[in-house]
């Protein structure tokens, strides 16, 4: 019976972690480190499950279960192109969704490692959206990605930073808190800054409702005629 027990548990355990997923793994200078150096241990690092409540700090880092980072901190070129892998059942982006990444500098005098990312501080710098073509066709490009990578601006002032990207999942988005987030938080210090200024700046949780256009929508039927990305615009402009 125990035998039985044991198994049947393993079993739930697997479809809980189906098709679930995290972002354990820094990807810099065409190196990828191992899991957590670099990224902060999310509170799904087991059961790999989403977090679907945008009003809650866990939307920041998804970590408020965690007894605090263990993760070091990446040194990074202001204009280098960094990335995070995926790990999962299957380690992909497996469901239909789209991608975010955000920035937010910890405060002078404050190690990035003991901050935890809150006010508005956050600002994006690179998405993958939807693509639609007046209501015949709904695609994700980032689907089924095993890893995704993006700039960091050159015009980013040095200094010590969070990345957040975060994968919205939005399979089953036409109900309020439908839509899955993954995410993940690495801790990076960017060197050979430029003089920009980021912005807008936002905050997590406070970016999002819940209520977006692209956060509670049925992408089934009718299929989107047009999809309207969450969050500000990627900054900068250009």
């Amino acid at each position: 019976m125990k035998s039985f027990a044991a198994l049947f548990a393993a079993a739930a355990l697997a479809i809980q972690a189906s098709a679930h997923y995290t972002w354990p793994g820094l990807i810099s200078s065409g190196a990828t480190s191992s899991d957590w150096d670099y990224v902060r241990e999310t509170n799904n690092y087991e059961d790999l499950g989403p977090m679907t409540d945008v009003t809650s700090d866990d939307v920041r880092c998804y970590d408020t279960a965690m007894s605090g980072t263990t993760a070091s901190t990446a040194s990074v070129a202001a204009g280098d192109t960094i990335g995070l892998t995926v790990h999962g059942n299957p380690s992909n982006l497996y469901h239909p969704g789209v991608v975010n990444v955000y920035m937010a500098q910890a405060p002078s005098g404050t190690d990035v490692a003991d901050w935890d990312g809150s006010g508005d501080v956050w600002f994006k710098i690179f998405e993958i959206s939807a693509v639609t073509d007046g209501g015949s066709t709904i695609t994700f490009p980032s689907q089924n990605m095993s890893s995704v990578s993006f700039p960091i601006p050159s015009e980013t002032p040095s200094g010590q930073y969070l990345v957040r990207i975060e994968h919205i999942a939005i399979h089953s988005a036409s109900y309020y808190g439908g839509a899955q987030f993954y995410i993940g938080c690495a801790q990076v210090e960017v060197t050979g800054g430029g003089s920009g200024t980021p912005g807008p700046l936002v905050s997590f949780p406070g970016a999002y409702t819940g209520y977006e256009p692209g956060i509670l929508i049925d992408i089934y039927y009718p299929i989107p005629a047009n999809y309207t990305q969450p969050g500000p615009a990627v900054w900068p402009a250009s």
